[in-house]
Parts: C-alpha cells; sequence; structure tokens
C-alpha cells in the first residue's frame, strides 16, 4: 500500500466509529417506534471504492479485511453509535445516517449486510456493514442509534448477540441454531452468560499451570479447563453475567498483569 493510501485510509479511520471512547453516545432525536425502522435490504452489491484494504491500522493495532464474507458467523457483544457521528464520512465513503439501520465491522468486507439477533431475547434485524468499528475491546459490532433502538439495546448500551451475513438469496430462510464450531466463539455456560478465554494448549498440564496462576492471583472469577473435540483445553475465567463484569475482570488481568484473553458466548447451554 502506498502512501498517499495509508493516508486515505487513516483519514476515513478516522471519521467512523471506533474512534468513540465509549461504546455508545447522544442519542439525538427519540425515535417513537423504533419496531417500525424497516430493515435494510440485502443486495448484490459491488465493493466499495473505500474501507477495503487488505489491511489497515488503528490504535497501533493491525486489521484485516476478509476476502469474503460468504457464510460467516459469530457471536460477541454489540455497541451503538449515535449524534456524535451523525453526518461524518464514514469507512466506505457514506455519510453517517444514526437514523439508517448501518453497523461498523473490522473485518468484513464493505458493504455487507447481516442479521443481528440478540441472544437473551431473540430479537432480529438486518444492517447494512458500511463502516468500520468497533474498537474497543471485545466488541465485535457497532450498530447505528436506529438499529440499537429496534435491537432493544439502548438503555444498556451493549448487548450478547449472533451476526450472521445474509444476501439476496438467504435473507428469507429460516436460520438454525449454529454448532459451536460454525461460531468464531463458543463456550461452556449458561446461555447470555460471557467468558473470558485466556488460552488454549494441546498439553493438560500447560493448562493447568496456567489456571493455578490464575487462581493465585485472587481474581472475582474462577479458572476451569475445558477439553474441546479438538483436544484442546481451553483455560477460561466466568460464567460473567453482563458486559460490566467483563470490563471489571479485563481490569483485573491487567493490573495483575496476564494477557486480556478474548470474550466467548455460549452457543447452546450444555456447550
Amino acid at each position: 500500500m502506498n502512501r498517499l493510501a495509508v493516508l486515505l485510509v487513516a483519514l476515513l479511520m478516522a471519521g467512523c466509529s471506533g474512534l468513540v471512547p465509549e461504546p455508545q453516545d447522544g442519542p439525538g432525536r427519540v425515535i417513537d417506534d423504533p419496531m417500525a425502522i424497516p430493515d435494510a435490504v440485502p443486495q448484490d452489491a459491488p465493493r466499495s471504492r473505500y474501507g477495503n484494504p487488505e489491511q489497515y491500522e488503528v490504535f497501533g493495532q493491525t486489521y484485516r479485511v476478509m476476502d469474503s464474507a460468504a457464510g460467516h458467523r459469530e457471536r460477541g457483544i454489540a455497541s451503538w453509535y449515535g449524534s456524535k457521528f451523525q453526518g461524518r464520512r464514514t469507512s466506505s465513503g457514506e455519510p453517517y445516517d444514526m437514523y439508517a439501520m448501518t453497523a461498523a465491522h473490522k473485518h468484513l468486507p464493505l458493504p455487507t449486510w447481516v442479521e443481528v439477533r440478540h441472544l437473551n431475547t431473540d430479537r432480529s434485524i438486518v444492517v447494512k456493514v458500511n463502516d468500520r468499528g468497533p474498537f474497543a475491546d471485545d466488541r465485535i459490532i457497532d450498530l447505528s442509534y436506529a438499529a440499537a433502538a429496534k435491537l432493544g439495546m439502548l438503555e444498556r448500551g451493549t448487548a450478547p448477540v449472533e451476526i450472521r451475513v445474509v444476501t439476496p438469496d438467504n435473507a428469507t430462510e429460516p436460520v438454525e441454531p449454529a454448532e459451536p464450531a460454525q461460531l468464531a466463539t463458543s463456550a461452556a455456560g449458561a446461555r447470555g452468560d460471557y467468558w473470558i478465554q485466556m488460552a488454549a494448549f494441546r498439553r493438560a498440564s500447560n493448562a493447568r499451570q496456567l489456571a493455578q496462576r490464575l487462581q493465585a492471583a485472587s481474581l472475582s472469577a474462577s479458572a476451569t479447563i475445558r477439553q474441546g473435540g479438538d483436544g484442546l483445553h481451553r483455560v477460561r475465567l466466568g460464567p460473567l453475567a453482563d458486559t460490566e463484569r467483563v470490563d471489571q475482570l479485563k481490569a483485573e488481568l491487567q493490573s495483575a498483569r496476564f494477557p486480556s484473553g478474548h470474550v466467548i458466548i455460549p452457543a447452546e447451554p450444555s456447550d
């Protein structure tokens, strides 16, 4: 990537949702009936001329744009952004409209349409991904104000979600619950719980050593080891009831000089 392209990407990123220091900002005009807002309609559209470099850097971290969005599904924490960025240029070059059904994602090609399902309520919406972000730790998608209102997550500011890419061909297909292997993240625990996965080891002895070190640090969550069908021994902290507990435990890990790990959400209660 030449210097001009690097500068262009940096300027575009400066106007996107990922630079919001908190997961949400001001709402602007109140939407009286969020459920009356029509979902975004998936289209066969070419990639945007902007916002689709092979990779880009924000806050010293490098992110890669996916070659293809086909079949992509993942679980994680959604946040939203509002009036602070109203009218600013998104990473795709479109002006941000907080009253449109749009979203930001770090890796999906622009544009991509995704269904966003709230894991605690099963409410689903469809949005057009036309921006980059969120770059706050452990948030996988940033919804517009309108999209967050329709999903019912404005008050809390964040929500556990599953997202799946939709196209004109599959947008109306019934959605079957994903198997753990189909998801970007999965974990043991009750539905709606969050876990922080610290590491995965081939050797059980290495997993036990890390779990013992975590226990000795007197953290506010217990360390557990789970062996998956792939033979890996995963060291996890949890369960955590909400994003506030996630952020608290992340701060504890930082103070204790442990890696921050990454958040995972269960696919099924028995997983």
